[in-house]
């Protein structure tokens, strides 16, 4: 009973925990979770307890402006304070401790190459200062990321395991696996099962659990919102004093540094490029020119397969149901148009948003929502190929657990989706039979003889 009593201590269930720093474009972001009992994770039990938002910017802009890393190194000290208070004290030396950097820092390895390990070094110094069990520090590629998306997915919808009426975990009965989709600031993915007999680069074979998964899976540098809105500003950036963007509201006007469009590798310098040069640009809320400047940096003419997504990517037709989550989710919201939606819909909500006079919208916002409705519209219609059909199939919905490669990451690098399960035979006819009667047996005694006890009792 003292036990009881005492704080931090998980008496009746003995709760393992783990860490999974994700490292964006834009932010990062850490997250906790727990489940009941050492490898008791053979399906669906894992949640999230914490997502803590580290204050400042991407780790890829570290190592350039030291009161904008001092801003960062509070924010990280801040997040793992806070997560370190939630874990017991008694947990944290075996507390698995991931952090995962994803297309920012997949741009900034392509430019910088150096500064990119210098901060790799430092955050992995200052983790491994942490009393939790840091294992490293490391870039993902696209590829796992999406891969790891589509573990998340379906881990937390039951998709893999259940256990039946016997407490045996099985493979689900007349259950598929969802296909998901991530937009993230520099890159989106994509990735859903497919038939076996298909195979290359882009096709990854997995086992989970004792089954087979042939997962098709492909990342796309450089189109995630933040750098696909950059492209698009090069596209109108012809005369720096005076740029129409049909893509802002009526009357809307800002004033951006060229360093803003071009200090990145997803878009190419022009000729006698200044970073301090200001861009004058202003709106005229022009939807079918807007959508015309998104679609112009896409590539949907190349391909040399049977069917193809973007830039001559080949890509199997989308089958089966998909989580669109991340950017999908909030573009969708901001349409409101989150859930389930028809094509004709969707796209019809675009061209009444972006006509829209939004005064109540902050400027930042306002510079990339009617951007970001043509993109996202473009991007699975155009790019991934969802037609009027297959679109009903997309989910725009946001779950209480996080939806993104980081619990999918924490899953398998703890090797907590095994490739095979111990298998355990349910009980045969006869046995079960043999416990029912005997239940039966128990129950009638029990009666009768509490029966004898009040007739004596009343006599």
């Amino acid at each position: 009973l003292l036990l009881l009593d005492r704080p931090n201590i998980d008496f009746f269930l003995l709760l393992q925990y783990g860490i999974v720093i994700d490292s964006g474009s834009s932010r990062s972001n850490v997250y906790l979770y727990k489940w009941p009992g050492e490898k008791q994770n053979e399906t669906g039990v894992v949640t999230e307890i914490m997502n803590c938002k580290v204050a400042g910017d991407g780790i890829s802009e570290m190592k350039v402006d030291p009161q904008k890393d001092a801003k960062s190194w509070k924010g990280f000290k801040e997040c793992m304070d806070n997560i370190t208070k939630a874990i017991p004290t008694k947990k944290h030396e075996t507390t698995p401790l991931f952090l995962g950097a994803t297309a920012g820092m997949r741009l900034l390895h392509e430019k910088d190459e150096q500064r990119c390990n210098e901060i790799l070094a430092s955050l992995t110094a200052y983790l491994r200062s942490l009393p939790f069990n840091f294992h490293n520090a490391s870039i993902i590629t696209g590829q796992e990321e999406g891969l790891y998306g589509w573990v998340t997915v379906n881990y937390l919808m039951g998709n893999f395991l259940e256990k039946n009426l016997w407490n045996t975990y099985v493979h689900p009965e007349g259950k598929n696996t969802v296909g998901s989709m991530d937009l993230g600031g520099a890159s989106t993915q994509i990735a859903f099962a497919v038939q076996d007999d298909l195979s290359g680069p882009d096709y990854l074979h997995v086992k989970l659990y004792g089954y087979p998964y042939n997962v098709y899976t492909h990342s796309f540098l450089c189109y995630g919102k933040n750098e696909a809105y950059k492209r698009v500003l090069d596209k109108e950036s012809s005369d720096p004093t005076y740029i129409i963007n049909p893509c802002y509201p009526e009357g809307f006007n800002t004033t951006l540094k060229a360093s803003y469009i071009y200090d990145t590798e997803c878009t190419k310098k022009p000729n006698g490029y200044n970073p301090h040069q200001e861009l004058f640009l202003v709106g005229t809320a022009d939807p079918d020119k807007c959508g015309s400047i998104v679609k112009s940096i896409f590539d949907f003419k190349t391909c040399n397969s049977s069917q193809c997504s973007l830039n001559g990517v080949e890509q199997p037709p989308v089958t089966g149901d998909f989580m669109a989550y991340a950017g999908f989710f909030f573009t969708s919201r901001a349409l409101g148009m989150n859930g389930t939606s028809d094509l004709d819909q969707f796209n019809a909500s675009i061209t009444k948003f972006c006509n829209t006079n939004w005064t109540e919208v902050t400027e930042r916002y306002l510079k990339t929502y009617c951007f970001a409705a043509h993109y996202v519209f473009t991007l699975l219609a155009d790019g991934y190929k969802f037609d009027k059909e297959t679109w009903k199939n997309i989910n725009f919905e946001r779950e209480n657990t996080s939806i993104g490669w980081s619990l999918g990451y924490m899953l398998s690098m703890s090797n907590m989706i095994p490739s095979e399960v111990k298998y355990t035979p349910p009980m045969t006819d006869p046995v079960f039979a043999g416990l029912v009667f005997l239940f039966s047996a128990l129950t009638i005694i029990t009666v009768v003889f509490v029966f004898i006890i009040l007739i004596r009792t009343c006599y």
